[in-house]
């Protein structure tokens, strides 16, 4: 019975084999749930964060899985706005990746702001100076475009759509899909923007603190790039996980390699400007402030050794790899490359919320360190874990991959 629900010509695991991987992954979502009980219930004390780390694994881990599912937005306005064809065969993939990470997103804020009851604060008494305001509306806002998006995929779905109301709402949803992309990639490029902003206008954290161009900061600008550059590698590291643990082929490999070819190109400009920015700001944005470069270091966990791989390893080595035709056109050297690639804007994203607020700033300060504890941890496992749920169920039953039947034919 389960059968008649796959998509047309595509062949499934058994139910025993998948009722598996649903335990499993549900497992680990009712162990965050429990978690999420237990913060919610006696509040932030529960987990490691303090009057110090108010940012902590929640908001890194906000903020790299929004990074990382740029690929949503960005391959969107190249598909629909931009007119690039071979990416049509992606394109949904991008879509579930992206509400997946958006969607969890949200769900992380929900545990982070400590209160959820008076989660509609932010929308009702906005504080119109804060960038933080228009991150709000503008997440929110994509948030709801990427539930627009994924909808006419569900509604692809093979006995759903032998509808005929259905179907027909389906078709014009694809139709004007393209008004969708323009209005999500503005969306997510300024809440992106404004994310990366925020720390840059942060005066009192020298870390983070930068000069900019009118009311935004450098770091506003850096922030999209990063985005930008990782969020099609993302895709393609999902989709490759997805052919590994099905043993089927799902995407031809050179979509795969033009999406490399983009997030390349992206990275390659994110570089060249993240190194200007880095350049400028230990030599005078530092000084100015009193401060020299070996003030933000301190000990190994927040050692030299991060910026360096962020930016050497993570950051100008993948740019390289991805950008050569002869090394980006090799499976393996390509997934090598998109995983440093994504590991160097997770590592990004960590300094910026971690390491900028631990740093002393005052002359009785001292260095903090922070780890997170079980609670958040398990919190974090239970978004990637509902992840793995959605993406699960959406390979099963709905069209996602165009060229499946094709390819396994």
């Amino acid at each position: 019975m389960d059968s008649k629900l796959f998509p047309v010509g595509a062949q499934r695991c058994s139910f025993g084999k998948f009722l598996m991987v649903l335990g499993i992954l549900t497992a680990v979502l009712l162990w965050g749930v429990y978690a999420a009980f237990i913060i919610l219930y006696n509040g932030i004390g529960a987990t490691a964060m303090d009057n110090y780390f108010g940012f902590a694994l929640w908001i890194t881990f906000d903020l790299a899985v929004i990074a990382l599912g740029a690929g949503a937005f960005f391959t969107g306005f190249l598909k629909y706005i931009l007119k690039i064809k071979q990416l049509e065969k992606i394109i949904n993939l991008t879509v579930i990746v992206g509400f997946i990470c958006y969607s969890g997103a949200m769900l992380v804020l929900t545990m982070d702001i400590g209160q959820p009851g008076r989660a509609w604060f932010g929308y009702w008494h906005p504080n119109v100076h804060s960038m933080l305001t228009e991150v709000i509306f503008c997440i929110t806002c994509y948030c709801t475009v990427l539930v627009i998006e994924y909808v006419p995929l569900v509604l692809e779905q093979k006995q759903l759509n032998k509808n005929k109301f259905i179907h027909a709402f389906a078709h014009n949803m694809h139709v004007n899909m393209a008004l969708f992309a323009g209005l999500g990639a503005f969306l997510s490029t300024f809440h992106q923007g404004s994310l990366g902003g925020m720390y840059g206008v942060l005066v009192g954290r020298p870390y983070a603190f930068r000069d900019g161009f009118f009311i935004w900061p450098w770091t506003f600008f850096l922030f999209i790039l990063s985005a930008v550059a990782s969020g099609p590698v993302f895709t393609v590291l999902i989709c490759t996980m997805l052919e590994k643990m099905t043993g089927k082929k799902l995407v031809e490999f050179k979509v795969k390699a033009l999406m490399a070819k983009i997030a390349g190109t992206m990275l390659c400009i994110y570089m060249f400007f993240k190194l200007l920015d880095t350049w400028a700001w230990a030599t005078d944005v530092l000084p100015r402030m009193g401060f020299t470069f070996d003030q933000m270091i301190y000990g190994f966990i927040y050692g030299k050794w991060l910026m360096w791989m962020e930016l050497g390893l993570c950051g100008v080595i993948p740019a390289i790899m991805l950008i050569v035709p002869a090394i980006r056109n090799r499976p393996g050297l390509l997934y090598l490359a998109a995983i440093l690639d994504c590991t160097g804007i997770v590592i990004n994203r960590y300094v910026f919320t971690v390491q900028t607020i631990a740093m002393p700033v005052l002359p009785f300060d001292t260095w903090y360190t922070y780890a997170p504890n079980w609670a958040e941890i398990a919190t974090s496992a239970m978004i990637l874990a509902y992840g793995g749920l959605v993406l699960a169920l959406s390979y099963r039953y709905l069209p996602v991959f165009p060229q499946e039947k094709e390819l396994n034919g």
